[in-house]
């Protein structure tokens, strides 16, 4: 530990003020009584007795003190030191209580922090792979039932048989998707995930993902369409393969929980001058309050029953979350439980604008 001694002077100043003015009062009351008839000298002896017992006392208290309370302050910091990356390891230590009080003080709220943060992490890390756990027994269970009922005689049966490895492919590549979801996120936190930065018109992009989730939604009777008819192409920077994979993300999360009959639709604004705002909404379920801040979390799921109708790795929205930040973008929501939700990002503008329609 870096030993850079803070002297403080406050505290045996005032004291040898204090026993100079008292023992040079004291002695000049003394000579006063019994040498009555010398009083022409009390007044110079008075004064170089108060200095020199002022300076010999500030000597002894600074010294002292200091060294008393150096010892056993400098045992604290020694003991603190213990804990590595401190910040107090590579403070200077001081003798000065109120400043010692306001580090330590500091230092317990900066640990008292990191404990509460420690504690929101395991309870992370815990429902994390309860989550995982989850998500990956269902498949696994499915695949390993048909095949079981296969190898017990089933496969004899060739309409049986066909079936059954129908339904355990299907098993396998959810499991397949759920696995590549997770390799995909572990790469955009980690930086390992590089992205390719062009210039591309969005208005098309968007164009593109609801050619080709079409049939998705027409399976619910779900309608995508632009919130505005006339809808000036913008171009834009960014990844487009990523961007192109967080509207489908949003946009199939829409389909999923949106109403029977229900609408999607896609805004595209100027934000501002250097910025445009990708908005997706719809009137379908909605979310609770409380379940809104949680939403980008891996695996979080509002309906916790194990029977929920809709699939997916429970990836889409972290995935979402991990690419626009990847871009040093923003990524919002807003929900109102029974009325819809929306979600938008920001991406960065191009130089280059053109305009047209979209109809």
């Amino acid at each position: 530990m870096k030993i850079n001694f803070k002297k403080t002077y406050r505290f045996a100043i005032k004291s040898a003020l204090y026993i100079s003015l008292f023992t040079t009062g004291f002695v000049l009351l003394l000579m006063n009584m019994f040498y009555k008839n010398q009083l022409k000298y009390q007044t110079g002896f008075g004064i170089i007795f108060l200095i020199s017992v002022y300076i010999f006392s500030f000597l002894v208290l600074q010294y002292r003190v200091e060294r008393f309370i150096y010892r056993r302050v400098k045992k604290i910091y020694d003991e603190v030191s213990l804990l590595e990356s401190t910040p107090l390891i590579n403070q200077p230590i001081t003798t000065d209580m109120e400043t010692l009080s306001r580090e330590v003080k500091k230092f317990a709220t900066d640990k008292k922090l990191e404990i509460e943060m420690l504690e929101i992490r395991e309870q992370y890390r815990r429902e994390f792979l309860g989550n995982v756990s989850h998500e990956l027994k269902t498949p696994l269970f499915t695949v390993q039932g048909y095949v079981s009922t296969l190898l017990d005689g089933a496969m004899d049966d060739k309409t049986i048989r066909k079936k059954y490895l129908k339904r355990a492919e299907k098993g396998v590549e959810r499991l397949i998707y759920i696995v590549e979801d997770l390799d995909m996120i572990t790469k955009l936190e980690s930086g390992d995930l590089d992205l390719n930065f062009t210039e591309f018109n969005i208005v098309e992009l968007i164009q593109n993902v609801f050619d080709l989730l079409e049939m998705k939604a027409d399976k619910k009777k779900i309608k995508l369409a632009f919130e505005s008819k006339n809808v000036q192409s913008l171009i834009v920077k960014g990844d487009k393969d990523r961007i192109q994979q967080v509207l489908e993300n949003l946009i199939v999360n829409s389909i999923k929980y949106g109403k029977e009959g229900g609408l999607t639709e896609v805004g595209v604004v100027n934000l501002t001058k250097k910025k445009v705002l990708i908005r997706i909404s719809d009137n379908g379920e909605g979310v609770e309050k409380q379940n809104i801040s949680r939403l980008f979390e891996r695996f979080y799921r509002v309906d916790k029953s194990g029977t929920r109708s809709e699939g997916g790795s429970g990836l889409g929205l972290a995935i979402v979350k991990h690419i626009i930040e990847a871009h040093k973008e923003k990524v919002y929501v807003e929900s109102e439980f029974g009325i819809g939700s929306e979600f938008s990002f920001t991406l960065e503008k191009a130089n280059k604008v053109t305009k047209a329609e979209v109809k």
